[in-house]
């Protein structure tokens, strides 16, 4: 082996192994419509961040919030993640027979402040809310009260 193709090989597999471990550093965002599909093949939970592009509890929310490590793996392994911008009105997409652009959305999950998470249980049928600004451990005990509260089955 020459020592040019050792260094492309071990560039390319430090290559491979930081791309694997970037893809673990971020939540992964889905439109609307590809988490219904990837639920109709693997049930879980949606989570839906409703934002607008002025609110800025959103973006602190994107720039602390949603990239704290155990936000990151919660998220990604519990939910199918969306982002949902609550004054799109060109970009639509149907739903339960339905066609709606993200307004639309927001406006029939009845979402009315910024940021608000809308956790969709596996089934489409029922929806619970968090809103409002929180950081990482907030944002966690929140969304599990909230899980629990709203979808555990009650005696």
């Amino acid at each position: 082996m020459t020592m040019k193709f050792k260094y492309l090989l071990s560039f390319c597999l430090l290559a491979l192994v930081s791309f694997s471990l970037q893809a673990q550093e971020e939540i992964t965002w889905m439109k609307f419509e590809e988490a219904i599909a990837a639920n109709e093949q693997s049930p879980k939970m949606l989570i839906v961040d409703v934002y607008t592009d002025w609110c800025g509890w959103c973006k602190k929310m994107d720039k602390e919030t949603f990239t704290d490590p155990k936000v990151i793996e919660h998220i990604n392994k519990n939910f199918y993640a969306v982002k949902l911008n609550a004054e799109d009105t060109k970009r639509t997409f149907e739903f339960m027979g339905k066609k709606y652009n993200e307004a639309q959305m927001a406006a029939a999950m009845r979402v009315r402040s910024y940021p608000n998470f809308v956790v969709i249980e596996p089934k489409l049928q029922n929806i619970a809310q968090l809103p409002g600004y929180r950081t990482a451990d907030q944002f966690l005990t929140g969304l599990d009260d909230l899980i629990d509260k709203a979808f555990k089955n009650k005696p």
